[in-house]
């Protein structure tokens, strides 16, 4: 994705970028025996990161992000320093648009076949080119039943005066103002700037009651009581549950939010065989069990769900009917200045 499309990339971040650097410590050039990752925070457990390094030789360069924002960001910076990236869908379709990604060799990777195919074949990756599925989830609403005196069921449930200052949200612009959209009758891909305007009003109106924005770990602040409530990622929700059983998992009755993470290969990736290697490695069902086993989120890989114990997979569990009232979020084009610019006049 490119900025003057997307406008998603602000000066400051560029400056903290550059100023930073990219790739990660070590980031190797073309002959070094190395992958480059960029994938997103407590989503990759460190032992099979070494597993793999000690299978291959490989070394592996294991950078952060915290947002789509952030890895396009890092993308664009980088000069093709990265051999994997981890983007959710909609940035996917950007990025095949532009030419910012490489095809990937589907022959080195055998391992393609785990993956139930109900997450393959997506409209913005009809032919499953550019992309392979990593995991995929939810944006929930996590609350504490020790300190909530009323039922949460909903979106509008946490406008209610009792639970100001006492909520933590996902930093995500799509998620939040696409549950305001949805909430009033909206579509969440909308790109009728009046409507996501709206949207961001409404999500104004809820600034009294959020104590944090945190898409990386909120799951500490449910857990310790800071918070009363949040809307969080399924796998942090879960998480939080496993330490505290006083928090309690709600799917939304107005909106709920389905979202999946694709592995891409950057144009340009100085190291293209090896990341198809780590892609190839990732999807064996007792590897991609284990990251499920670390980090709750749902998993696509079909062969790695069989090896789940019974608890883990009653985390898990999404009937097909809540599947299909789901909504992802979609490329909006143009539109996207629209959600920048609410979400800045949110946060101000």
């Amino acid at each position: 994705m490119r900025f003057k499309k997307a406008g998603l990339l602000v000066s400051a971040l560029v400056f903290v970028l550059l100023v930073a650097g990219c790739g990660g410590s070590g980031a190797g050039g073309k002959d070094e025996n190395v992958v480059n990752i960029l994938n997103w925070s407590e989503y990759l457990p460190e032992e099979l990161i070494k597993q793999f390094e000690e299978e291959t030789g490989i070394k592996v360069n294991y950078s952060t992000i915290s947002s789509n924002e952030e890895l396009v960001a890092k993308l664009n910076v980088g000069n093709a320093t990265y051999d994997i990236a981890v983007p959710s869908t909609y940035f996917i379709e950007v990025l095949i648009n532009e030419g910012q990604l490489e095809k990937i060799n589907k022959d080195n990777i055998p391992n393609l076949k785990n993956i139930d195919e109900k997450f393959m074949k997506w409209d913005f990756d009809p032919e499953d080119e550019y992309s392979v599925p990593y995991m995929w989830g939810t944006e929930i609403i996590a609350y504490n039943e020790d300190l909530v005196d009323f039922k949460i069921k909903s979106y509008k449930d946490l406008f209610n005066p009792k639970l100001k200052d006492s909520l933590v949200v996902v930093d995500d612009p799509r998620t939040m103002l696409g549950a305001m959209l949805e909430m009033m009758g909206y579509s969440v891909n909308s790109t009728n700037e009046d409507e996501i305007m709206k949207a961001g009003k409404e999500l104004k109106k809820l600034m009294p009651n959020i104590k944090a924005f945190d898409s990386d770990s909120p799951k500490n602040l449910l857990v310790s009581g800071e918070v009363k409530a949040g809307v969080v990622y399924g796998a942090e929700a879960a998480l939080a549950m496993r330490e505290n059983p006083s928090i309690k998992l709600v799917l939304p009755e107005d909106h709920l939010s389905l979202w999946q993470d694709n592995f891409v290969i950057p144009k340009g990736a100085p190291h293209k065989e090896n990341a198809e290697k780590f892609i190839d490695f990732i999807l064996r069902p007792e590897i991609s069990k284990e990251i499920t086993l670390d980090y709750p989120y749902h998993n696509p890989n079909k062969a790695a769900l069989e090896l789940l114990p019974d608890d883990v997979q009653q985390e898990l569990e999404l009937t097909d009917e809540e599947f299909e009232r789901g909504v992802h979020a979609k490329d909006v084009g143009e539109a996207i200045k629209y959600y920048d610019r609410a979400w800045s006049e949110v946060k101000q």
